[in-house]
């Protein structure tokens, strides 16, 4: 068994932003108590231990970084897993057993808490809705055993909000979903839960504003990821395919002829589409598509708005749309033919820009 409680308590002492002095003082023992268990000095008593598991809000198992050296647990997962992508019933069965050889195993119990989620969630069945939501809270106290990059404490109080949507506690879930919204995470999810199932128009419009905000910035980046993929598998067809997409969706945003934002979005999207012109051997289009970028970044760039002025926005005052490749829209649309190399691009950008002086 590995033993890490010397760098577990500074961690979470540090989370709490607590000093070691005011560790001390809340578990009645000296500042150099503390300062010996986080440098490895000593362990505490096992009352401590205890005592400490009970503070920082986690099981005792996690406070002592307890690892499992066996495999056993991956055959039981594996097993369960199988049975719940048939919606076999022999899933809880054995994921009871798996709770019972393994409680203080994160991946189990929350492997186990997902399971119960599934078939919960089939028919509504409050018994395995009920106990995937004890063992949701109970994987939240064991999560610093986590080595999944996707998961953390904040995906798992997503999990127990759609636990307790589907008990019919809606505005239990829309709470814990508000209260653990790090970065936006559950917007979309509360503004649904607001309009379909409480009715809460007005309440709504905030989260749909962001959830839209969120989503544009995702397009893009998105629609720009995959361009560069399919150029670098010289499949230009499929790189101008869903370059127009992601131009039709923002055009479909834009509310006046005033430039904002998203003009200097379509003159990042608009780059990579005459890239894929002119790979494809269709110069003209391409010179074509980078005369409109030089009108556009004229325009933009003369009066650079930030603010957020979509179509469908409620409540628009809620944030701006940045990028790194530049300052202006003419530095963005430069660094990103440099970037891809784009050197006869970047001949024919100079000449637009000149042109347009």
């Amino acid at each position: 068994m590995d033993i890490k409680i010397a760098e577990n308590i500074r961690t979470f002492r540090k989370q709490r932003g607590l000093t070691q002095e005011k560790l001390a003082e809340v578990l009645g023992v000296t500042t150099g108590a503390v300062h010996k268990w986080e440098a490895g000095m000593s362990i505490p008593e096992l009352g401590l231990i205890v005592d400490m598991a009970d503070f920082f809000d986690v099981s005792v198992d996690a406070l002592l970084g307890y690892q499992m050296k066996d495999n056993h647990a991956d055959s039981a997962l594996k097993r369960i897993s199988e049975y719940t992508r048939t919606r076999n019933k022999e899933a809880l069965v054995e994921a009871e057993k798996a709770l019972k050889k393994y409680p203080n195993s994160f991946e189990v119990v929350h492997s186990c808490a997902k399971t119960y989620l599934i078939f919960g969630s089939g028919g509504h069945k409050e018994t395995d809705l009920r106990r995937a939501l004890e063992l949701l809270k109970q994987s939240r106290l064991l999560v610093s055993q986590n080595k999944n990059p996707e998961m953390n404490e904040f995906t798992i109080y997503g999990e127990m909000a759609e636990a307790y949507l589907l008990l019919g506690d809606k505005e239990k879930s829309v709470e814990l979903m508000k209260k653990h919204n790090l970065g936006g995470m559950f917007c979309d999810s509360i503004a649904v839960n607001l309009t379909l199932h409480l009715k809460r128009y007005e309440e709504a419009k905030p989260f749909l504003s962001e959830s839209l905000l969120k989503s544009v910035a995702t397009l893009v980046n998105t629609v720009f990821g995959y361009a560069l993929v399919y150029f670098s598998q010289g499949e230009y067809d499929s790189a101008r395919d869903i370059i127009n997409w992601g131009l039709e969706i923002l055009y479909g945003l834009k509310t006046d002829s005033e430039a904002n934002v998203l003009d200097k979005m379509f003159c990042l999207l608009m780059t990579l589409l005459a890239n894929a012109q002119i790979r494809s051997g269709n110069v003209s289009e391409a010179t074509d598509t980078m005369r409109k970028i030089g009108e556009i970044v004229r325009v933009f760039d003369a009066n650079p708005d930030y603010e957020v002025s979509f179509r469908f926005m409620a409540t628009p005052e809620r944030g701006r749309l940045y990028d790194s490749l530049g300052n202006t829209a003419a530095e963005s649309v430069e660094n990103i033919l440099s970037s891809i190399e784009a050197d006869d691009l970047l001949i024919i950008w100079k000449e637009v820009m000149k042109a347009e002086e």
